[in-house]
């Protein structure tokens, strides 16, 4: 388990290389930075960024295949309601070879990871600025969502980008079980609850 700042660093250092620590690093600072103006994560949880934020999104890609997460592995890795960038950004800095589509409507969530998507030099990462429901479908290698929507809901409104050999990977806190279990069982089949790294009563709800 995951507890602390130290912990957090190591086990995310585990992942990359120095380039990629560099990025997040990068990109922890832009975060709290900007949280001032726009609360863009809560107050508490700035002194723990990296084991309540970074780490957490980092972990996601342990349930991913090192084949998924090649650079011709083809489609991106889609991200829905970025927010400001967990997990999607830092997906696209610890694997900055593998495109990333962040989906996120908020203007100013946009263009925040607009920005930090330049500053961290990020070519293949881009951001969708607009709903789900008006971004053209293609076929994502995975898909994630952090605090986007419910798990029916999702699954719905992520269909149009899920093929049978796309993984999904979405955190879903304490309420990772309860979601899975209002599932119809033919879909509920398809799933499983992995024990979250970084919160021992939390859950990622994953289709590998």
């Amino acid at each position: 388990m995951i507890v602390t700042e130290e912990e957090a660093r190591a086990y995310v250092a585990r992942l990359t290389d120095e380039a990629g620590m560099a990025r997040l690093e990068a990109f922890a600072a832009l975060v709290l930075d900007d949280n001032s103006r726009q609360n863009l994560i809560a107050k508490a949880t700035e002194p723990h960024i990296w084991q309540r934020h970074i780490a957490d999104s980092a972990q996601l890609l342990e349930n991913v295949s090192r084949e998924t997460l090649g650079a011709n592995a083809g489609g991106p890795w889609l991200d829905l309601g970025s927010g400001p960038g967990f997990p999607g950004l830092v997906i696209a800095a610890l694997c900055p070879n593998m495109p990333v589509v962040l989906v996120e409507s908020r203007a100013r969530r946009v263009e925040f990871l607009q920005r930090a998507i330049e500053a961290l030099q990020l070519p293949k990462c881009r951001v969708e600025g607009q709903r789900l429901e008006r971004v053209t479908p293609f076929a994502a290698r995975a898909i994630s969502a952090r605090a986007f929507a419910p798990l029916p809901k999702l699954l719905d409104l992520s269909s149009p980008f899920s093929t049978r050999a796309t993984v999904y990977v979405l955190p879903k806190g304490r309420s990772a079980a309860m979601e899975l279990e209002a599932l119809k069982p033919s879909i509920r089949a398809m799933f499983h609850v992995k024990h979250s790294l970084t919160d021992p009563e939390a859950g990622i709800i994953v289709k590998a």
